[in-house]
């Protein structure tokens, strides 16, 4: 029964794929050079966004988190599982600078959907920080404090007879 359960491409993580294309965001899908393989990687925004069935990751508070009736120790072990793999994939990630976005399955359903994708386009979109929008190849040199003037390595030391123009 479970061999026939996805890991990737499932339903949800589809809608949620077409929608921030169509939305004009490009990522990558199940990076392997990230731990943990995340659902999706938009590299250029430094946001990872996981989606998430509400029964296999125990989404607090949902109606589709129960568990089976058979087999409960089982049941109950592997999804403790799942939640703690959950939760160290996200601390590795936000430690990695990355930013993470949990979608829930049911989030996903027809009658709350598009104010679901729409609040994870804002907040994709977003700037993370004041420095997010400033491109990594720039660079902010500090001013010392105690000096009234310093020297930049590409400006060659004046003289005095050069400020004066002679």
């Amino acid at each position: 029964m479970m061999s026939r359960i996805r890991s990737r491409d499932t339903k949800p993580e589809l809608v949620v794929r077409r929608y921030l294309f169509s939305r004009g965001l490009r990522f990558r899908v199940n990076v392997s050079r990230i731990p943990g393989h995340p659902d999706i990687v938009l590299a250029r925004r430094r946001a990872i966004v996981e989606v998430r069935g509400c029964f296999w990751h125990r989404h607090s508070g949902c109606s589709a988190a129960t568990t089976p009736k058979s087999n409960v120790k089982f049941w109950k072990a592997k999804f403790r599982r799942n939640v703690e793999r959950d939760r160290l994939h996200e601390e590795m990630w936000t430690k990695a600078g990355w930013r993470v976005f949990v979608v829930w399955e049911c989030e996903l359903r027809p009658a709350i959907r598009a104010a679901t994708l729409q609040r994870l386009f804002d907040a994709i979109v977003a700037p993370a920080s004041p420095l997010a929008s400033v491109s990594s190849r720039r660079f902010v040199y500090p001013v010392p404090e105690d000096e009234t003037t310093f020297m930049i390595a590409a400006e060659p030391e004046a003289s005095p007879a050069a400020i004066r123009g002679s």
